[in-house]
Order: C-alpha cells, then structure tokens, then sequence
C-alpha cells in the first residue's frame, strides 16, 4: 500500500517534469482568462489568439501521446493544454483503422468560466474549434500519418483520406451547432494541409469558418522534385502511380471546379473567406507559399505585424493572411516546429499581397466557373 503510494508520487513528478507539460515548455506571458476579459476581451489581441489556437494543436498530438502511454485524463499532459484558457474536450476524432487520436473539438467551458467568476464568454472567444495535429513519427499512427503525407505530395489533394470526411462532419455539426461566426479550425503540418480543404469546402458552400493554418504543407513541394531533373520527374510518376487513392480519382481543386455543374455563379462574398497562414522562411515544408512570382505585382509588400495582427490587409484582394517568420537559418526541425508559434520573441510579418501558391489553393473560389451551354444546344 505504501509502495503503491511512492510510486503514484514519482509518477506525478515525472508528469511535472515532462518536457511536453505546459508549464515547461508552453507559453510564458500569457494569463488565463478573468473577469476584465468581459471590458478588454484578451481574444481580440491577433498575438493571443495565434498562441492559444497553436496550444490547441498541441494538445492534440499530447492526446495521442496521452493514449499511446496509457496515460488517463487524471495524469494526462493535453487536459493543461486547454484548461487554462477555459475550454473543455468535447469530442476526439479517431482513425478507425488504427485507433489514433488526429483532432480534438474544443469547446468553451461555461463551468469553469463561471467559477473564476467569468460571467460569459469573452467577445471575440470562439465557442468551439476544431484542432488537428499533423504527423506523428511515433507509435501505431505513424502508418496512416506518413500515408496522408504521401498522398498529399502525389496527389496535392487530402479528400480521399477517411480523416477528411472525419474533419468535415465535425466542423459541419459544430456550425450548425453554433454558427460560423462562432467556430473556429486550426492544423500544423499535415493538419494545417486538412484545415485548409475542410475550410476550402465549407467555403464553396458559403459557409466561412476562421481558419489558423501553422506550417501548411506546400504544393509546389511535389512540384519542385522536378527541377531536380527529368529523371528524378520520370521516378517521382513511377512512385505516384503506386500510392493509393482510395478507390477515388484524386484530382486538384481547380479540375474539380471546372467539372461541378449547378453551382452557379461565384458570390463575391467567397471572399469572406481568409485563412490565416503562419510561415516559417527556413521550413522547406510551407516557404513555398512565399513565393511571390506569378502574381498581378512580383512582389511582397510586408508591415511588421509583430502585436499587430488584427490591422487588415488593405490590398482588396488578399485572398489569405500570410504572416511569414524569418529568423535566418534554422534547422528544420525548429522551422517547422510548433512551439515556436507561442514564443515570446517571435516577429511577424504580414504579407499584403497574395502569393502565386495561395492563389492556386484558393483560385476556384475566387473565379466563376465556365459558362454552361445551354440545354439542347
């Protein structure tokens, strides 16, 4: 009995001193909310609200871990996460081929809010966001992780993977739920990749949802192994010809915009649409998205947005907010990271004009689709 007890207290120590806990390696000057959110809502502050949503993600691969060691929602790591910005776990989206935790739906804690004396939910704090995590190269996930991966690089396109339809209904029933003003979706990586076309999907339905997208897989990525050579494109057709497609013909969004008919013509309130994107300059995974090069003007007019980025792009047509790091070379592996996304050092800048990648990820929804000839013709 005695010895069970010891050994429950070295647990706790070891949880306390875990280097994924919150207090260890989470963000430092931040503070939880309180009753002066209800005059200054803390959720208004562009900084704030790019820290918690980044937590958010976090927490997401920490379920996973969580469930990979067997640890419960009494000793977890990924509960400290969301508990002190006054959010509870609604819902885990799963793989049901094999059993991994890949997002998480969070919603606002009335409870908790109400026992810090929080009388509502602060202006400008969502009532429910949709977190999902990217690949985890540990554990039973990393199979279907590096699958998605693959299948974005050959096909640029994520809809043929169960975790998109998954994605999709849960952010689908949170807005019937709650309404689109007030939900969020947020992704690293792999997951940034899905929040971006679940986003891009509601969007077509005149559904828009705030998008927060940390490190989003690049298109041009696949596309770049072609300056390599022809020979390296000739292999790169060979092992995109074996991966799998889900029994679904994987197509780009544009060639699928060109054969959808009924929709009609294109409101110009699609623009209400814009995705945040946070962009690191040393990760070669999401720098693509940089590029000015193949749009209207060849370059990128930047502000430094450091505390600053509720100020709008005033270029009318920004189809995206892109907030680029640039902090001279890095090792990947920090690039690319999540963590740095809540630093307190960290400087943005914020890109006014749209990028020739972000164009190509969002021209079907800024275009009319071709005119259909008319019936009999």
């Amino acid at each position: 009995m005695a010895r069970n007890h010891v050994e429950e207290e070295i647990s706790v120590e070891e949880d306390e001193l875990h280097p994924y806990a919150f207090h260890v390696s989470g963000p430092r000057n931040i503070s939880s909310p309180n009753w002066r959110d209800l005059i200054s809502s803390s959720w208004k502050d562009g900084n704030y609200r790019r820290t918690v949503m980044a937590c958010f993600i976090q927490a997401v691969y920490l379920l996973e871990l969580d469930r990979q060691e067997n640890r419960t929602e009494e000793n977890g790591l990924a509960p400290k996460w969301w508990k002190p910005f006054k959010y509870k776990l609604a819902q885990t989206l799963v793989d049901e081929r094999d059993g991994s935790i890949f997002g998480a739906l969070l919603e606002w804690d009335r409870s908790s809010a109400l026992a810090d004396f929080i009388l509502m939910r602060p202006s400008g704090a969502p009532s429910s966001v949709l977190a999902l995590r990217g690949t985890l190269l540990k554990g039973q996930t990393i199979r279907r992780d590096i699958e998605d991966d693959l299948r974005f690089l050959a096909w640029e396109s994520l809809k043929g993977s169960v975790r998109f339809s998954r994605a999709l209904e849960s952010l689908k029933m949170s807005v019937d739920r709650y309404g689109s003003s007030n939900v969020c979706i947020a992704g690293h990586s792999l997951g940034a990749g899905f929040a971006l076309q679940v986003g891009k999907a509601l969007a077509k339905e005149g559904v828009f949802v705030e998008t927060h997208l940390f490190n989003p897989p690049s298109v041009s990525l696949a596309m770049s192994l072609r300056n390599i050579g022809e020979k390296a494109e000739i292999v790169w057709k060979r092992f995109k010809s074996m991966l799998p497609s889900s029994g679904e013909t994987q197509t780009n969004d544009e060639e699928a915009e060109k054969t959808t008919s009924g929709r009609g013509k294109m409101s110009a309130e699609l623009k209400k649409w814009v995705p945040h994107l946070y962009v690191n300059n040393s990760d070669y995974i999401c720098c693509y998205y940089t590029d000015p090069s193949g749009t209207p003007d060849s370059h990128i007019s930047t502000s430094n947005a450091s505390g600053k980025e509720n100020n709008d792009p005033t270029h009318g047509n920004t189809a995206a907010k892109l907030f680029v790091m640039s902090k001279g070379k890095q090792k990947f592996l920090e690039a690319h990271g999540l963590e740095q996304w809540w630093s307190d050092d960290l400087e943005l800048q914020l890109a006014l004009q749209n990028s020739k990648l972000i164009n190509k990820q969002l021209k079907s929804l800024y275009t009319l689709p071709p005119p259909q000839p008319p019936q009999g013709a």
